[in-house]
């Protein structure tokens, strides 16, 4: 799978995304420094949905023919749209680590009763080959659960000989999930939010301030006048 990229130039990333082209680095211990690279926006997508994390491209163009894998993009934080992207260098010849997706297929029988529910555990999966054995994803059969105690774990998935797996052979990959129903308690807390407001603004409401020009109360008497200043 090759992907065709020019060299940057010493241009602005900006000015590169104006033009339809989305700048990347390229980097590994195979490099002596790493290589700044540019490429099609829509070849680069393309491209990315058919490799994703884990199968190799072909840079190729501008005198650059290497072996990568994707290793990752940036994306806008608003927008999402793609902005960067960084490549790793491989040799076919040497074995690399990376992150294989799990995907579930299927259906299980127990979801369909409506009381229980089918959860990925985890959504990667380490593993160690050479590039061109590395798979582009594992696929799990979750029809084979049954019952709410079965618990799909590492050991069960497959792979061809030529991949190691390197995590935990006993680790939950899936598991089933009781459903439960949630209370509705926002209605009670708006009630009670809504009359704490109405109480204290009571005539004689603890904590309310005194309402100027206000009658006195029944029993209170009213304050004497000041005597008048003796005359000498």
């Amino acid at each position: 799978m090759k992907l065709t990229v020019t060299t940057r130039q010493d241009k602005k990333a900006k000015d590169l995304r104006k033009e339809g082209l989305i700048p990347g680095i390229v980097y590994g211990k195979h490099l002596k420094t790493p290589i700044a690279v540019a490429c099609k926006r829509n070849d680069l997508i393309k491209k990315y949905k058919e490799a994703g994390y884990s199968t190799p491209l072909t840079l190729s163009g501008d005198n650059i023919d290497q072996l990568v894998l994707i290793q990752d993009i940036q994306l806008d934080p608003v927008s999402d749209i793609l902005m960067h992207i960084d490549f790793l260098a491989v040799n076919k010849n040497e074995k690399v680590t990376t992150e294989i997706p799990i995907k579930m297929i299927w259906e299980s029988p127990i979801e369909k009763l409506g009381e229980w529910k089918i959860q990925l555990v985890k959504d990667f999966i380490e593993v160690e080959a050479f590039p061109q054995d590395l798979p582009h994803d594992v696929t799990i059969d979750i029809s084979v659960i049954q019952n709410i105690n079965d618990v799909i774990v590492v050991k069960d998935l497959k792979f061809s000989d030529k991949v190691e797996v390197l995590d935990d052979p006993e680790q939950a990959i899936v598991t089933v999930l009781i459903i439960t129903e949630e209370v509705e308690e926002a209605p009670v807390v708006a009630a009670v939010e809504a009359a704490a407001p109405a109480a204290a603004g009571k005539p004689g409401a603890e904590g309310t301030p005194a309402t100027a020009g206000a009658a006195p109360a029944k029993d209170e008497k009213p304050a004497k006048a000041d005597k008048k200043e003796e005359k000498k």
